[in-house]
């Protein structure tokens, strides 16, 4: 069998592989992507974009429940589970036929089947008709990663759950347990406990969503509570006892380990790698934790294979997988892209309220010997989130006293996955305070609190 050549091979079709081969075809690059199951991957199809579907409609049913504060009349409200999930399923599909599109239009040569690397520059697939044998100069891995599974607390689909289930559940949880705080757990958590069920969230750290500014953390624990939501923090769970209708969790917590009934757990633990039967032992490719250890330009130490987004390791996140996949390609192709800044990178959390950050924490800030300036502007003092019916929320901006440097910014609140952009592009074009104060932002918008929380870093809040 011959060989068919390339320049450019990329192994996984989520948004860092499949962003990577359309780069590299722009680029006039010849390449093919090797996918063993959707085209999109995990954040199109079982990930970013159904949760946020189903969210959606959380966020609309909690709305409903409250149309008399709008002067609006709303009775007997409820909701048809099957058809919220078949609204996220459409949505998802909807998506993962477009990138099928993008393939076709960028003249890309799409595999589906199972690759393994047998050599350097070679690509062997096993596909539904047999196996295929591909070679290439440059390789891309970006096989993402999948749900991390605890020892005695995995998923068996019927009452313990990963993200997977729990975007197409089998029943509606009365008692729902979910293991893990951080933005998958806090997301569910947050639509299940929307929909009415008894939510408790079980979290190690000291504080839920850990990697999260203190205050913000402490402010988002506060609106959960009052949402009914029941939080533990430095607690973990040791065991699960599974009966046909319950499940009986044991507890630590100070020491001590209780006893909670519950109709269905969700398990969110975080992820590991997708580096298995990939072939990378033996070509050399260091590993670290299941995740391939690259260089800030994603090479892995190996001429010509690169590894981008969950597979080459933190920040987990969609956005920071497709940016990776553009600098190879643009590297690939002979160019000189500049390396991927994690600490430039937002995360956002699309439970409600809403989180999102970009750059240092406080503390972190701190700990690097910073000398800060700290702003904060909370949604009471701004006349959009009033009118909005969403006072509750903070904005905190984190300054080098020395330069002016925006070092970091916190939000909780409503769309602020969607503000936090304003601060990404300050930073990178670093925009100092001056700039940030003398900036004229509309009136009446919830972005206002930015310039009012950098007013506030400086003694200079108006509305405050």
């Amino acid at each position: 069998m011959t060989a068919k050549s390339f320049d450019l091979i990329v192994i996984g079709a989520g948004p860092g592989g499949y962003v990577a081969a359309i780069r590299g075809a722009q680029l006039g690059l010849k390449v093919a992507i090797v996918e063993r199951e959707h085209l999109g991957g995990i954040c199109l199809n079982w990930g970013c974009i159904p949760t946020k579907a189903l969210l959606r409609s959380a966020e609309v049913f909690h709305l409903m429940q409250r149309a008399g504060e709008f002067g609006l009349k709303a009775d007997k409200i409820s909701y048809d589970l099957a058809a919220v999930v078949k609204r996220s399923r459409g949505v998802a599909a909807q998506l993962s036929g477009g990138i099928g599109h993008l393939m076709k239009k960028n003249k890309i040569t799409v595999v589906m089947g199972q690759a393994t690397l047998p050599a350097k520059g070679r690509v062997s697939v096993t596909t539904d008709k047999g196996v295929e044998e591909l070679t290439a100069r440059n390789i891309v891995l970006a096989t993402g990663a999948r749900a991390r599974e605890l020892p005695g607390l995995e998923a068996d689909g019927k009452r313990v759950w990963t993200y997977k289930y729990a975007l197409n559940p089998p029943h509606m949880p009365k008692r729902l347990l979910v293991i893990g705080s951080g933005a998958i757990g806090i997301e569910f958590a947050s639509f299940y406990n929307t929909l009415g069920a008894d939510t408790t969230v079980v979290e190690v750290m000291d504080r839920v969503l850990p990697v999260e500014d203190v205050e913000i953390s402490k402010f988002a624990k506060k609106q959960f509570v009052k949402q009914g939501m029941t939080i533990m923090e430095k607690a973990m769970v040791k065991q699960l006892d599974r009966a046909k209708d319950k499940i009986t969790a044991h507890i630590e917590v100070k020491g001590k380990v209780e006893k909670h009934d519950f109709d269905t757990v969700i398990s969110a633990v975080g992820i590991i790698g997708n580096v298995e039967n990939l072939g990378l032992e033996s070509l050399g490719v260091k590993l670290d934790r299941t995740h391939v250890v690259t260089d800030e330009y994603c090479r892995t130490g190996v001429d010509g294979l690169y590894a981008i987004g969950d597979i080459a390791g933190a920040p987990w996140l969609a956005h920071k997988a497709s940016h990776e996949g553009v600098m190879v390609a643009e590297l690939i192709a002979g160019g000189k892209p500049h390396p991927v800044k994690p600490e430039s990178i937002a995360g956002c959390t699309y439970c409600h309220p809403q989180v999102a950050s970009v750059g240092y924490t406080e503390a972190k800030a701190k700990e690097l010997g910073y000398d800060i300036k700290v702003g904060r502007f909370p949604f009471i003092g701004n006349g959009k989130a009033i009118a909005l019916g969403e006072a509750e929320g903070l904005v905190k901006t984190i300054f080098d006293a020395k330069t002016g440097e925006l070092l970091g910014a916190h939000m909780i609140g409503a769309e602020v996955t969607e503000l936090i952009q304003g601060y990404v592009v300050g930073r990178q074009l670093e925009t100092t305070e001056e700039d940030l104060m003398n900036t004229v932002f509309p009136h009446p918008t919830l972005s206002e609190m930015m310039h009012e929380s950098v007013l506030d870093a400086y003694g200079r809040v108006i509305h405050m």
